[in-house]
């Protein structure tokens, strides 16, 4: 009998507000994961994780959000596995030990912060219109992204 192949769990971290821009490049991401058999992890709220987990469910994936309070509905509608922390930014170490890749959409210092964790723990990075850091693969597209996982 033969091994089946692990799936990958994605971590995509961005903003919790977005334009429209951005939310159409995190969408794709989501979808293009979803299609290519990997699950999603993400802080489980609005804008950039939304948008990914919208798609992902469009592309028939499974998501996983590491919420930052205390109460499952906060989570947003395309969540499907939703985890309460109640440990607000500090929940951001959990979504990086968890992934096996993160790709970073745009973001402010949340995910710079995410960044900074995933470069540390030695996890590889992956970046779309986000913060110019030595370690991070910058890429021009979701296209792009996608084949680097």
């Amino acid at each position: 009998m033969l091994k089946e192949e692990r799936k990958m769990i994605i971590g995509v971290i961005g903003g919790s507000k977005c334009t429209p821009h951005i939310r159409k490049i995190a969408y794709q991401l989501g979808k293009g994961i979803a299609r290519k058999g990997h699950y999603i992890v993400c802080g489980g709220l609005g804008g950039v994780m939304e948008a990914v987990c919208q798609g992902a469910r469009h592309g028939g994936g499974i998501t996983i959000g590491l919420l930052p309070g205390k109460d499952k509905r906060e989570a947003n509608p395309y969540i499907d596995i939703p985890l309460v922390t109640a440990m607000s930014h500090a929940r951001n170490a959990i979504i990086v030990r968890t992934a096996d890749v993160l790709v970073a959409v745009d973001g402010k210092y949340g995910t710079l912060s995410e960044i900074g964790l995933a470069l540390a723990c030695g996890k590889k990075v992956i970046g779309i219109e986000t913060w110019k850091i030595k370690g991070v693969t910058r890429v021009k597209d979701v296209e792009e992204a996608l084949d680097l996982l």
